[in-house]
């Protein structure tokens, strides 16, 4: 964890992970071992007194786009993905409450017996009450990605920011894995991300942000200790406000 630069201290964040993440190493199904580390960390942030949004993705069962390529209607696709997301969030909410901390699970359409539908009302509430939650579904319609659905649910829960978990320690000039002398930005704007293309999250998701004036942080999640120290300001990562 860099200490070149310090941020603002934060309370209130949207972590956006990829299903991949819960996957191990393979980066598919659900790897208990991967979970139970993303747990730790989660409940080292909330008892360092942070409040907790998190929005999961679905890749690591199944992918929408991924279907729709092999001929499969894109809506019906996206509302499969939808439903993966869920299983994601019931599985980390479980996890995560056998750490202690305590756990809300909201659906962007509600699945009865399983998941109440998201209010922000709701929502607001668990994160003063002190409990963790997870959004799930994805904004609740198709052909938008949970990139989307995490930067919707961060201004709607007034989050100070949002953060990316990546596999990497922030977004760099080309794909460090493949090319050696790729170098890692510190801080970007909305601007510079939409004009340069850079793969941070999808276009809706970085307009979204800009609109509203939402930063974002692309960290490594892997890093021990890199989601506390957020909460008191430490420089982790790439900042694009």
């Amino acid at each position: 964890m860099s200490s070149a630069r310090s941020e603002a201290p934060v309370r209130r964040v949207l972590l956006k992970l990829s299903g991949e993440a819960l996957g191990g190493q393979d980066g598919a199904g659900l790897a208990p071992a991967a979970v139970s580390d993303l747990c730790r960390e989660l409940k080292a942030f909330v008892d360092a007194g942070g409040e907790l949004g998190i929005v999961v993705g679905g890749g690591n069962l199944l992918r929408g786009a991924t279907l729709a390529q092999a001929g499969l209607p894109r809506v019906s696709a996206d509302h499969m993905g939808m439903l993966a997301t869920v299983m994601n969030g019931i599985a980390m909410a479980s996890m995560l409450a056998q750490t202690g901390a305590q756990t809300a699970l909201f659906a962007s359409v509600a699945i009865p017996g399983i998941a109440p539908g998201y209010s922000r009302t709701d929502a607001l509430s668990a994160l003063a009450d002190g409990k963790v939650c997870f959004f799930t579904g994805g904004t609740g319609n198709p052909l938008f990605t949970t990139d989307t659905a995490a930067c919707l649910r961060a201004i709607e829960i007034d989050a100070d920011l949002v953060l990316k978990a990546t596999k990497v320690d922030g977004v760099y000039t080309a794909d460090p894995k493949k090319d050696p002398s790729a170098t890692r930005y510190e801080a970007l704007t909305y601007q510079q991300v939409l004009d340069q293309g850079l793969a941070v999250m999808d276009q809706a998701a970085i307009c979204l942000c800009q609109e509203h004036d939402m930063p974002l942080v692309v960290f490594d999640m892997s890093e021990r200790g890199a989601l506390e120290g957020i909460i008191g300001g430490a420089a982790v990562g790439t900042r694009i406000s």
